[in-house]
């Protein structure tokens, strides 16, 4: 009977054991489950570090991060000096010179380009159409930050912007000395463009400058600017 009792005994402390680490188990659990709805309640960030694929968690931040704030002072200054020179090559592959226009008034249209659906495609488009644009006396350059192959998929998208005249700033040179890259209109600031006017003269001196947060159709605006000009 001694025996049994003994054997009895170890029986039911081996199952209070393993009742005691099931228990554990489920408490571990539950706190594990609690840490991460307090961390998605609070932001996120810590969440998406576990469960977030490697090399998403900073893109995703960095795209959904609300823009650093609006810096004007490049842009505006430049407004009555000569125009910062460029050379770049269009889309079409043929170098554009700015110091080769002088003797034209110039409208640079600095844009987001590619992701900028309809937005920034219709400006382009609108500029091509309007016959308002098309005397000898004023150019239209579009240029944007993107390469060559981010370009190739608007054209397959909307053939008609191909009549326009798009320059490719890839290393955003032109577009940081002219200040456009943290204007009001620049969503991802310091990366692209927004929505950015600049009125150069026949001298090569820039005479107006127009930067659209609301992403509009300026042609009315800029042609009644460039009417000033030729009076």
């Amino acid at each position: 009977m001694e025996k049994d009792t003994n054997i009895n005994s170890i029986g039911y402390s081996k199952q209070i054991v393993i009742s005691a680490g099931i228990a554990l188990g489920f408490m571990a659990t539950l706190v594990g489950v609690i840490l991460v709805l307090n961390t998605v309640k609070s932001g996120g960030n810590k969440a998406s570090a576990v469960f977030s694929p490697p090399g998403t968690v900073d893109d995703m931040a960095s795209m959904h991060a609300p823009p650093a704030p609006a810096d004007n002072t490049k842009f505006q200054a430049l407004l009555n000096s000569p125009a910062p020179q460029f050379k770049l090559q269009s889309y079409s592959g043929k170098e554009i010179d700015l110091a080769s226009l002088k003797g034209k008034n110039v409208v640079l249209f600095f844009s987001e380009g590619a992701m900028c659906f309809p937005s920034c495609w219709d400006q382009i488009n609108a500029f091509t159409k309007d016959k308002g644009f098309s005397g000898k006396d004023t150019i239209i350059l579009t240029i944007v930050v993107d390469s060559k192959t981010d370009w190739d998929g608007v054209v397959k998208k909307d053939k008609k912007i191909t009549s326009a005249t798009v320059l490719l700033d890839s290393d955003r040179k032109v577009s940081e000395a002219y200040g456009v890259l943290t204007v009001d209109s620049s969503m991802h600031r310091g990366q692209f463009p927004g929505h950015t006017y600049v009125i150069i003269d026949k001298e090569g001196v820039i005479r107006f400058e127009k930067d659209d947060p609301n992403m509009g159709i300026n042609n009315k605006d800029l042609l009644a600017d460039i009417s000033k000009l030729n009076q």
